[in-house]
């Protein structure tokens, strides 16, 4: 029997997924406990009419991605600190920071959890990071660390 899930069911599927299952434990288990709805012709179009929406919002977002990806990859972002001495910083420059200075530099706004930085940035200097666009699309960019 095919079975759309309304909610994740662990080793059947995710939630949204169409899945086949047998007929017994979809009405003893699936649909007693409000998880999955039968698989019929008319719940078959709705699911297929929202799987299509969900592809044409996933194209579109990849695009527009891409699009950054082309307009800010390769650029600076500058972010001034306190310093030290031979140029330590006091405490690190954290992804928050960089994010800030991402919008306020390039217009481009990015949740903090985004941005990837290979080391922690302690010292005064310039350091690659990458910006999580889109899954599988990522950003290169340069961080300038400053002293005030």
């Amino acid at each position: 029997m095919k079975v759309i899930l309304l909610q994740d069911v662990s080793k059947v599927g995710v939630k949204g997924g169409l899945v086949e299952v047998s007929d017994g434990y979809a009405r003893n288990f699936l649909f007693k406990k409000g998880l999955a709805v039968e698989g019929t012709e008319g719940k078959l179009r709705e699911w297929e009419a929202a799987q299509a929406a969900k592809r044409g919002k996933d194209e579109r977002l990849r695009k527009e991605a891409v699009e950054a990806k082309k307009k800010i990859g390769g650029k600076k972002v500058s972010v001034k600190v306190n310093a030290g001495g031979e140029g330590r910083i006091f405490g690190s420059v954290t992804s928050s920071q960089i994010a800030e200075a991402l919008l306020a530099q390039h217009g481009l706004s990015v949740d903090r959890h985004d941005v990837r930085l290979d080391e922690t940035v302690k010292q005064v200097g310039m350091y690659p990071f990458r910006i999580k666009l889109y899954t599988g699309v990522e950003a290169e960019l340069t961080l300038e660390v400053r002293a005030e």
